[in-house]
């Protein structure tokens, strides 16, 4: 099977060609390991070079920093062949023997040390290790039923049990609203088709708001959202993961998709802070009042009003929603909490216009690796200095520039599919270190069935195991 990839030619710029050099054309990415990483999309990288040897960028000419391309397997394949062209000028030419497993296939990797290398995974996950510090020898034994007593309120709290054992996903959920069991069910198959887990015993909160109080009981609850005041163990949103496992297919946006649909140079953009949203948080509403008392900065709109039905007359009617690659074309964005975090901050950073990001309790697995001023704008949260930032960044037009794209990069350094995959596997993988009750599965629970897919294993080790 052939995969040829052909990159542009030329690139525009005030009316001039401007010539790829094909010989320099720097390529990375997880694509380039198809054998050993199984992605639905395997994304791969392109730097461009001109003829004078320099990277061709965004500031210097009308396209993104970077080209990315991919491709995907519906069944598995052998002798896949990688190419890739530029400019009829073949840059990399690579032969895989295979197998060459495609998403759905259950071939785990049984080293997870191995699997974690192969994806090259980052080494700083200061955030898993802080979120483990008081959970250091956790016996459910003792605490299981009180977590189950505690947190079974079905009106308000949806939870669910989960026990992975011999690479098999077991749960029990309980609550009135249990549906976003699927986004953990998902993330869960995924990974071990991909690579065996330790057996593992965890709880899984499914609600917005992180559960266990700083001052309570010691209670192990993984959520997708942190705060100051709780202890929650904090995983990927269910935003991002879902995004990740689906990147360019189903799903309406993603990282990757992001970085390949901003298509308005910095120079072009409107210096406006754009931003769309619903009525989730009074300061959105407040947003309102201070975009209209400086509509020359501003371009912001309430889409749905659901908490402040009563205030529509003074803050409506509700706009229709925008395509958030549109949101690009305006030089400022604004990242200000709904109920908890914002999830969309991913999205933000990984496109090419400055965050503005309200000061919050509310955190994502990723915010505490941001540094204000490098990778983001502060502003307070009450949004009392909104207008004072946006004239700052009006004034120190390049300032802004840089840490739009130092933003950028850490998406594309710590938010990608892969990032979110190691992210969680490593989690997992600490987590087991820290159980000191057996793991087992308990009568109640309902196994979580893989996909049915015809997909032959190749691996003996794993078929000697199994």
């Amino acid at each position: 099977m052939l995969f040829p990839l052909l990159l542009l030619l030329f690139i525009c710029q005030e009316g001039k060609n401007i010539e790829v050099e094909p010989s320099e054309t720097i390529i990375w990415g997880p694509g380039l390991k198809p054998d050993k990483i199984t992605m639905r999309a395997r994304y791969i990288f392109f730097q461009l070079v001109d003829s004078n040897g320099k990277k061709i960028t965004r500031e210097r000419y009308n396209i993104c920093p970077y080209t990315r391309s991919d491709f995907r397997l519906h069944s598995t394949c052998f002798n896949l062949k990688l190419k890739v062209n530029v400019k009829h000028v073949s840059v990399l030419s690579m032969e895989f023997k295979g197998p060459v497993y495609e998403e759905e296939c259950y071939c785990p990797n049984t080293l997870i040390n191995s699997w974690l290398e192969d994806l090259q995974c980052s080494k700083n996950y200061t955030q898993i290790y802080h979120d483990l510090i008081p959970f250091n020898n956790v016996d459910f034994n003792e605490i299981r039923e009180d977590i189950i007593k505690a947190y079974n309120r079905p009106g308000s709290v949806s939870l669910c049990h989960y026990v992975v054992k011999s690479n098999k996903i077991f749960r029990k959920c309980y609550g009135k609203y249990v549906d976003f069991k699927i986004f953990m069910d998902s993330i869960l198959l995924s990974i071990t088709r991909k690579v065996v887990l330790p057996d593992i015993e965890f709880f899984v909160n499914l609600g917005d708001w992180p559960l266990v109080p700083k001052t309570g009981k010691n209670y192990p609850i993984f959520s997708w959202c942190g705060s100051s005041d709780t202890k929650d163990i904090v995983m990927p949103t269910y935003d991002i993961t879902e995004s990740s496992l689906e990147a360019m297919g189903r799903v309406m946006l993603d990282l990757l998709s992001v970085q390949g649909n901003t298509d308005t140079p910095w120079k072009r953009k409107v210096e406006k802070v754009f931003w769309r949203g619903r009525d989730s948080r009074l300061e959105r509403l407040h947003l309102i009042d201070i975009s209209r008392k400086h509509p020359e900065l501003f371009n912001v709109s309430i889409t749905n009003f659901f908490f402040f039905k009563d205030k529509i007359d003074k803050y409506g009617p509700g706009q229709s929603p925008v395509s958030f690659f549109h949101f690009f074309k305006y030089k400022y964005q604004l990242n200000i909490d709904g109920t908890v975090a914002a999830y969309r901050a991913p999205y933000l950073l990984a496109g090419d216009s400055l965050v503005l990001k309200q000061k919050s309790v509310y955190y994502e697995f990723f915010y505490n690796d941001l540094v204000p001023g490098k990778h983001y704008v502060p502003i307070k949260s009450d949004l009392s200095d909104l207008v004072e930032k946006v004239m700052w960044a009006k004034k120190h037009d390049e300032d802004a520039l840089e840490i739009t794209k130092a933003a950028r990069q850490f998406a594309r350094d710590n938010l990608l599919p892969r990032d979110v995959l190691c992210y969680h596997v490593v989690l997992f993988n600490e987590w087991s270190k820290r159980l000191k009750s057996k793991v087992k599965v308990l009568d109640n629970m309902e196994e979580v069935l893989q996909p049915t897919h015809s997909c032959e294993c190749y691996n003996a080790k794993l078929k000697e195991e199994l």
